[in-house]
């Protein structure tokens, strides 16, 4: 299941649409630090704007930031009526109430869906915005026409970014999975993988499901990127994801490469949440 397929696919979607808009959705992304995977990610969040003729703000502030300043630039977002979305990188320096921060953000703009409100919604199956990658997952799921109904689900991880978010998806009528969460005190992890007819790798560990965990014909959507060391490539490290691909590969029904599959997505996800808060906030 390839995410640069599928997320080719929605962007040309996106650009369709917003080239008949009077306004260009504005995205606002926040920064705080140094930390290169984040700065890697918001590059590519901006190249995604400018591909798909959306305005952005890009605010970057020093780690050493305080959580006041960085409230009130929230709050001066939450505000700014050219603003529809808003997204804060995460990790934050460990001085930031993490929790706080997302609380902030006004559920209108909370593109990224990790508000209490938002999240509150989707556990009660009523409209919000989806986490961009829970999002994306039944974005590849659907393009791929791999039906959840009636199907056993396995969840590894539990992440409120992943986990909790696609296992809540997933057990509401519309997709009628049955969805068993697994986490690192699960009691024989292989025995649990081996009855999925879907399985959905978030738990972060390299390579840590391989074939003697996945039964013939099982649909694997994996949601890790790990950096592991490789002295055979020039810059000496490889980006793999939570399952063995090359175990995999042929004994599965379907499964999504790392890279290439689900991180493509989260970005286009995003994009997708931007425009439809730009749509509700723009025209009532």
């Amino acid at each position: 299941m390839s995410g640069k397929e599928v997320s080719s696919f929605i962007r040309e979607e996106i650009r369709k649409e917003v080239g008949t808009l009077a306004f260009s959705p504005c995205l606002a992304v926040v920064l705080v630090g140094d930390n290169p995977a984040s700065i890697s990610y918001v590059e590519s969040k901006k190249k995604a704007c400018e591909e798909l003729g959306f305005s952005h703000r890009d605010i970057e502030l020093d780690k050493d930031t305080s959580q006041e300043r960085l409230l009130e630039i929230i709050d001066e977002l939450d505000n700014d009526d050219e603003v529809d979305g808003i997204l804060v990188q995460l990790p934050l320096p460990r001085h930031i109430d993490t929790d706080m921060v997302i609380r902030a953000i006004s559920p209108e703009k909370d593109v990224d869906g990790f508000t209490p409100v938002n999240m509150g919604n989707l556990v009660l199956g009523q409209e919000c915005f989806i986490p961009c990658t829970p999002k994306g997952i039944l974005a590849l799921l659907d393009y791929y026409r791999i039906s959840t109904d009636g199907k056993k689900v396995v969840v590894v991880g539990r992440s409120n970014i992943v986990g909790k978010p696609i296992s809540n998806l997933l057990m509401q009528r519309d997709r009628n999975a049955t969805v068993t969460v697994c986490n690192t005190h699960t009691k024989d992890l292989r025995a649990e993988c081996l009855q999925a007819d879907i399985l959905i790798a978030a738990c972060g560990q390299s390579e840590a499901i391989g074939a003697d965990m996945v039964k013939d014909g099982a649909v694997v959507v994996d949601v890790g990127i790990n950096r592991i060391d490789d002295p055979t490539r020039e810059r000496g490290w490889r980006i793999v994801g939570d399952c063995n691909y090359a175990e995999l590969k042929d004994k599965v029904h379907a499964i999504t490469p790392v890279p290439g599959g689900v991180g493509p997505m989260t970005i286009t996800m995003l994009m997708e949440n931007t425009l439809i808060a730009a749509r509700k906030r723009r025209r009532g």
